[in-house]
């Protein structure tokens, strides 16, 4: 068996995993650990052509990750004969100092853990990732490899927040950006699709899964992006509600008597879908919606509504757009809610063919009329294939 790289991709409610031929891209296994700490919690591992589904209570992450190398031994391909070369790891804030993809050793590890205040959500899972990684492959080189990477040349105009620049500076107080590796990977196949040089192309990319972000990527460089200095800020998501006043946030101290850990789990756990229906699931409020349930009708019109106020933002950022791509689970799978996002945006020149967005193929696509220019594309993220190729560049 050839040398292999195993990534882990170790998010806020979901673990990610994936053992991958780096040169020739061939998946010996993959898995997909959903809804840690909540319930329905299921894996589902794939070897070869077989899928095994396990439905079971999953505590948190460490549970996953022990699940995960469980179903390794159980069902196959075992890892310890897989030549595992290197260990993958999505990292999502890497601050000021952590751009590329970087050797984890205690003295990175410990910077990450201290970064987490800037990603609550994100960074602690990632780090248990790392640390069940390393307990299982101690002798083997462990790779980080940063959400905030392909947003670190943001021009000064995008990632500045305008505030005092002295205070701003020595607490690092700038638009650091997430999503990176799916953002650089999709808009990078957008091109592909179109048959453009990636320097050529200007590209609108949504990435829309249980954290959301959009970003504007222009002749392969990212000139915008939803998410901040923390994944809080932009799009509607499960339990983050993006955009807010400020001023919210004082007022409900003053008046709710509310202080930073409870506003901090308000933005972070209570916010987003899960403030405004009570569940974070898209696929769940988009039932609930069908039904009649008008909080979720009303949360899904937020939603729809953020969506096409960026759309319309990063057009005018770019001033010509090529393509607008949706990407991750929602993106990917929702054709309703897509059709629901470009209807009424004809003066962008957008448009969607239903039978094309309605199809049940799952691959990179067109959605938009045929000829249509500006492109409406779904390009599914391959962000394991992008750790794996990173990590192994670096090695």
């Amino acid at each position: 068996m050839s040398a292999h790289v195993l990534v882990i991709n170790s998010g806020s409610s979901s673990i990610k995993y994936r053992l991958i031929d780096p040169v020739s891209g061939a998946i010996a296994a993959r898995g997909l650990i959903e809804r840690i700490g909540e319930t329905g919690g299921r894996i589902a591992h794939v070897n070869g052509g077989a899928e095994t589904v396990r439905e079971t209570e999953i505590a948190d992450h460490r549970a996953g990750m022990a699940l995960a190398y469980e179903m390794f031994t159980e069902v196959g391909p075992d890892l310890s004969a897989a030549e595992v070369a290197a260990v993958g790891h999505r990292i999502v804030h890497g601050g000021r100092r952590f751009h590329a993809p970087t050797v984890l050793t205690d003295e990175v590890i410990a910077e990450i853990e201290r970064l987490s205040v800037l990603a609550p959500l994100h960074n602690p899972p990632n780090l248990v990732g790392v640390a069940a990684a390393r307990e299982k492959f101690p002798d083997v080189p462990h790779v980080a490899v940063f959400d905030t990477g392909f947003f670190h040349d943001l021009p000064e105009a995008a990632a500045t927040y305008a505030i005092d620049a002295e205070l701003a500076e020595r607490h690092g107080v700038r638009r650091y950006g997430f999503h990176g590796t799916s953002h650089d990977y999709v808009s990078a196949r957008a091109a592909e699709v179109l048959g453009r040089d990636r320097a050529e192309a200007n590209v609108i990319v949504l990435h829309l899964g249980n954290g959301a972000s959009a970003s504007a990527v222009r002749g392969g460089r990212a000139v915008e992006t939803s998410m901040g200095m923390t994944p809080l800020e932009g799009l509607v998501m499960g339990t983050r509600g993006g955009d807010i006043d400020p001023g919210v946030l004082m007022h409900l101290e003053r008046s709710a008597g509310m202080d930073v850990a409870a506003l901090d789990d308000l933005l972070n756990h209570r916010s987003g879908l899960q403030g405004m229906t009570g569940g974070n699931d898209f696929r769940t409020l988009t039932e609930r919606a069908e039904a009649g349930d008008e909080a979720a009708r009303h949360a899904y019109q937020v939603y729809v509504h953020r969506l096409r106020k960026y759309i319309g933002a990063y057009t005018a950022v770019l001033g010509r757009l090529d393509a607008l791509v949706f990407t991750a689970g929602v993106g990917e799978n929702a054709a309703g809610l897509r059709a629901d996002v470009v209807a009424g945006l004809e003066v962008f020149g957008l448009a969607i063919d239903p039978e094309r967005n309605g199809s049940a193929e799952r691959g990179e696509r067109y959605i938009s009329p045929a000829g249509a220019t500006p492109a409406v594309l779904v390009i599914p993220t391959d962000e394991e294939l992008a750790i794996a190729r990173d990590a192994w560049a670096l090695l």
